[in-house]
């Protein structure tokens, strides 16, 4: 099958252009923050990666009480505060450890 310039090059310009858009949106979703009270929210995945814990580790802090959380469709959510707090606490509590040895 032979295509000539004039398609290839038109059939071209269309994929661009459609490349173009997704590039677009996925830039637009990647600047969305999800946000509660003007306070920002992470997500199980942010925390693992902020936290470099695993999923059950997240649980169980959720599950003692350490770490307040909300359930919205599902999804559990972390207010940023929150999470300042855990670190604080938990940092210090280590450092306390670390002292005693």
């Amino acid at each position: 099958m032979y295509i000539d310039k004039e398609n290839f090059e038109a059939w071209m310009e269309r994929i661009l252009d459609r490349l173009d858009k997704q590039d677009k949106k996925l830039d637009k979703m990647s600047q969305r923050r999800n946000m509660l009270d003007g306070e920002l929210l992470f997500d199980n995945q942010d925390l693992c990666q902020l936290l470099n814990v695993s999923k059950r580790t997240l649980q169980r802090y959720r599950s003692s009480g350490e770490l307040p959380f909300q359930t919205v469709y599902h999804k559990t959510y972390y207010k940023e505060s929150d999470v300042h707090i855990f670190i604080r606490e938990n940092f210090n509590k280590k450092r306390g450890n670390n002292k005693k040895l």
